[in-house]
Order: C-alpha cells, then sequence, then structure tokens
C-alpha cells in the first residue's frame, strides 16, 4: 500500500506530526542525525536515551526500568517493597514516542530532533506513575462531563553567576554594564536589556522549537525573570514548560550564566512561583463555562475556587516539592501564605483578574517554579475539578491585603506529604499506587536532606550551645 504524501506545511512545521511517516518525512528534510527519546521523571528532569535517527525509525521500542519514576532529584530510591502496582523486579517498561513533540534541539552542534515519549506495560497498559499520564487522568474527568480545561502559565526563575561550590551562596550575574544587579527592578526594560544576547538566543531556541512565548518580564528579584506562556491545552503547555525550563538553562550556560528554577535560590531575595490561570470550556460550544449567558459568574465558577480553597493544602507537595520550596512562601513577600481569594488581588493565594466574561479564569498563585509542570497543573486542576463535584461554596472575597492573615498552607515538606496520604479524595483523584509512590520519594529527599547540616547551624550552634 503506498503511503501517503508529507504536505510541504507538515515537513515546514517547527514542532510535531501526526505519524511515524510523518516524523520519518520531517527528520529526513532537516538531515537530522541524532534523536533525543526523552521522558519527564517526577522531578520534571528529562530521563531518556540518545541514538541515531536511522535506528530510531528501525522501530525500536525503548526500554527503560520502572524506577526511573521513583527516582530522587538526588538520584536515590525509597523502599517501595511490597507496594501494590509496582514491578518487585524493576521490570523494563517500553516508550513510545508522541509525535506532537517533535521539535529540534537547537543548541546541539550536530543536527538533533528531540521527542517526548509515554510509558507503557508489557501488556499494553499505560503506567499511572509517569508525569504524562497522571496529567492526562485529571483532564479525563473535565472530559468525562464534556469539558475542556484551559491553562496559562507564568513561570519565574533567576539568571545566577556559575556557582560550582555548594556552600557559597548564589550572586548576580555580570550584565552587559559589566555591574551586578543589584535593588529591586521589577518591570525594568533596562535591567532585562543587560542580558539582551541571552535572551535573544532563548528567543531563537523556542522558535526553532515551536514554542510560543507570550512575554518575558523582569520580576522582582535581583536578575529575576517571568516568561509568560500563551493559554491552551494543559498537557500541550506542560509540554512547553518543561521544555522550557531545558531550553532556558542552555542558552544560560552559552553564556556563561546559570537558569535556576529553584524556589528560593537567594536567601534576601523572593522565590520564584509559576502561577497558573485556570479555565474550563465546553468542548462542543467552546463557551467558558465560568460565565453565564449574561456575563456573570457560575456556579461552577465559585464552585471551582472552593475547590482549590479546600485542597490545596492536601496536593500541597505537588505544588511545592522540595524543602527549598517553602522558604519561599514567606509573610509579606509576593508569595502566598493563604488559599483566599480575591478579585484582582496579589496579596491572595487565588487571584481572579481582570478580564471579559469570556476570559474569566482563576490564577492560582501557589505553586512554585521548581514543581514539575505535569503535576503542578494536574494537581491545580484536580482541586478546582473536586470543588465543583462536590458543589463547594467559597469563603467570601477577600478585600485589600491578606498578609495578615493566618497561614493556610502547610509550612514545610513533610506535613506537606502528610496531608497528601490523608485526604481520601486525592487517593480517588490520582490511584493509590501514585499517592504511595510519590509521598515516600518526597519523604525519602527529606531523609537526604537532613543528612546536610546547614551555616545557620554552624553560624549558631558551633560555640554557643
Amino acid at each position: 500500500m503506498p503511503r501517503k504524501k508529507v504536505s510541504q506545511e507538515t515537513l515546514e512545521s517547527p514542532r510535531g506530526v501526526a505519524s511515524f511517516d510523518e516524523a520519518k518525512a520531517w527528520v529526513a528534510t532537516r538531515n537530522i542525525d541524532d534523536v533525543e527519546c526523552i521522558v519527564p521523571d517526577q522531578s520534571g528532569v528529562a530521563r531518556g536515551k540518545l541514538m541515531p535517527a536511522s535506528k530510531f525509525f528501525e522501530g525500536r521500542v525503548m526500554n527503560m526500568p520502572e524506577s526511573i519514576f521513583y527516582q530522587t532529584i538526588s538520584g536515590d530510591y525509597p523502599k517501595l517493597d511490597g507496594l501494590a502496582g509496582l514491578d518487585p523486579a524493576d521490570g523494563d517498561l517500553l516508550f513510545r514516542p508522541d509525535f506532537a513533540t517533535l521539535c529540534i534541539v537547537p543548541w546541539e552542534e550536530e543536527p538533533t530532533a528531540q521527542v517526548i515519549h509515554d510509558a507503557y506495560h508489557s501488556d499494553g497498559r499505560v503506567v499511572e506513575l509517569a508525569p504524562r499520564q497522571v496529567l492526562r487522568r485529571v483532564i479525563k474527568l473535565f472530559e468525562n462531563r464534556g469539558w475542556k480545561p484551559v491553562v496559562a502559565p507564568e513561570v519565574e526563575f533567576y539568571l545566577v553567576r556559575p556557582n560550582t561550590d555548594p556552600d557559597y551562596p548564589l550572586e548576580p550575574p555580570i550584565g552587559r554594564s559589566g555591574r551586578p544587579e543589584t535593588g529591586r527592578k521589577s518591570f525594568s526594560i533596562s535591567a532585562v536589556n543587560e542580558f539582551d544576547p541571552l535572551f535573544d538566543d532563548i528567543y531563537d531556541y523556542s522558535e526553532a522549537q515551536g514554542l510560543e512565548i507570550d512575554t518575558l518580564i523582569h520580576e522582582e528579584g535581583a536578575a529575576q525573570m517571568e516568561i509568560n506562556l500563551r493559554h491552551g491545552d494543559p498537557l500541550e503547555l506542560a509540554d512547553q514548560v518543561f521544555l522550557f525550563k531545558r531550553t532556558i538553562r542552555e542558552a544560560a550556560l552559552k553564556h556563561n550564566t546559570y537558569a535556576t528554577f529553584m524556589a528560593k535560590p537567594i536567601a534576601q531575595e523572593p522565590g520564584s512561583a509559576m502561577h497558573i490561570h485556570q479555565s474550563i470550556v465546553d468542548a462542543k460550544t467552546g463557551r467558558n463555562i465560568f460565565s453565564d449567558a449574561d456575563g456573570e459568574p457560575t456556579t461552577e465558577f465559585f464552585s471551582f475556587i472552593a475547590g482549590l480553597q479546600e485542597y490545596l493544602p492536601a496536593a500541597m507537595c505537588m505544588l511545592a516539592p522540595y524543602v527549598n520550596s517553602y522558604r519561599r512562601l514567606a509573610r509579606y513577600t509576593a508569595a502566598p501564605i493563604n488559599i483566599q481569594w480575591g478579585h484582582d488581588n496579589r496579596t491572595v493565594g487565588l487571584r481572579i483578574p481582570r478580564s471579559k466574561p469570556d476570559a474569566r479564569r482563576v490564577e492560582n498563585r501557589v505553586p512554585s517554579s521548581d514543581a514539575n509542570p505535569y503535576l503542578a497543573i494536574a494537581a491545580s486542576l484536580a482541586c478546582g475539578w473536586l470543588g465543583i463535584q462536590k458543589g463547594l461554596t467559597p469563603s467570601d472575597p477577600i478585600k485589600g491585603s491578606a498578609r495578615d492573615l493566618p497561614y493556610d498552607l502547610p509550612r514545610g515538606l513533610l506535613e506537606a506529604v502528610a496531608a497528601f496520604q490523608e485526604c481520601e479524595p486525592m487517593r480517588e483523584v490520582f490511584g493509590e499506587t501514585f499517592v504511595s509512590v510519590y509521598s515516600a520519594l518526597k519523604q525519602e529527599e527529606f531523609e537526604t536532606f537532613m543528612r546536610v547540616i546547614s551555616p545557620w547551624e554552624r553560624e549558631y550552634l558551633l560555640l554557643n550551645v
């Protein structure tokens, strides 16, 4: 049977094709030598294999052990013996490419492509632990109601001088003026201009991969930046954040600079967030279900807010996944300490931006930039969905500052993990295996952290106790 001719539009597209044959033609057109077969793990780290393009199109299935989905950020593994749903022999999983994510790797010297893969068991079942599948599971809840969730992430990060000794604090990099940035320069164009060549590379790399940046701005901290992405499908946007992080780090390295998505990388500077704007549209009509025919907010809108208020504390370990994440959530800073809501209010955890009725949305300001985008988006949408399902009612909106209100969120990782484990609705949404594995992984990371003696301990305890 003759193969269908691949259109010129497909061949020229910077990102994504529909089939194996289209991918093969797309790669051949660009004289690609190698293909990076990548898989996001629980930390949002790209795992996978690099193979010659010729081998990739021989139809071989990529194999990796199941344990890549319960490896900690430090490379350790929690004890999961006897946990239902896991292979005690740590056998191979099968990984198949999602050709909708195919794009080039613009920073490589040799022509290289990359494609995100999905994980399957040998019997064809999807791997429920895989972060992309976790997000798909939540999206399916909305689809079952005839709805499509829509998200728009905003990701903050710092540029810092290269730091090869972890005992030394991070410092702002040297810009084109020859001086490091000092003071607060929110929204400063001149501060962004200090790193124009680096940002030019970020834009060029992004365009080459078909990644859509809406805006780039300077945030509050010294050399702290924010990239806003256009709204769209949650899985596509999570893929873009996953690839953007990698892109920004690579562009920074080219200019002898580090880009970091740590939630709180510099003690006296603000933390970095990943704000998530969320709405829901009717799959058939495209109507935003947060607004009625008269443009007024709907019951679903208020219940979505109420679900976030009710369940965000229990989902916190997916939104703030490391010990460092909780250093960001400090009173009298730009980061929220509560789950209150308000109209155009940046002192609360849930902000309702000013918008026309068809763009009515909820901005979740709680997640930190170190979060795995697949899991953070899944957790945020799941909380809102539970609110709608249970018909919850939110508190009254906050007018004025909420910074003096009590903490509503967990203050540390172990507290957050305990809340996650104890929340039955979280187990129903994400499944027993994921909740157990993810909780064990975070507990193991905490134990690793506890083996490190901090400068604070040496400063105040060494000669005083």
